[in-house]
């Protein structure tokens, strides 16, 4: 399977409106849904705080420009919330998934989370 139809996958699921698979240190798009754009200093920004959480803590969370507020975070997921939207963050070994949701087309957080970390328990398994 391309890496394009991870992404098309999971905004198949009906859950998720918008994602991007990024390699684990974020030099490179692998795919991502047409006008999904986080810019490489987000990805930064984001794989930083894998390292030390208290930058998001502190300043929030960027994706595509909007700043969310950090929800949850471990060695594995990050979470964000912005009003009725919110982005759900997996990184694996090899990848790195960015997807982004909102409420007012009827997804909870709990579905999209869901999706997204099934896709990344799924990479796990095979490697990435």
């Amino acid at each position: 399977m391309s890496w394009q139809a991870y992404v098309d996958n999971l905004v198949g699921s009906g859950a998720i409106d918008k994602a991007a698979l990024f390699s684990s240190t974020g030099d490179s798009v692998w795919a991502q849904t047409p006008g999904f754009n986080v810019s490489a200093a987000e990805v930064s920004e984001i794989l930083s705080g894998y390292k030390d959480i208290s930058g998001l803590q502190e300043k929030g969370l960027h994706v595509e420009g909007e700043k969310y507020f950090l929800l949850r975070n471990d060695d594995r997921s990050i979470y964000g919330k912005k009003d009725k939207t919110g982005v759900v963050i997996v990184k694996t070994k090899q990848a790195l998934l960015v997807a982004h949701y909102d409420e007012a087309r009827g997804t909870t957080a709990g579905q999209a989370t869901q999706v997204v970390e099934k896709l990344g328990d799924y990479l796990v398994s095979t490697g990435f």
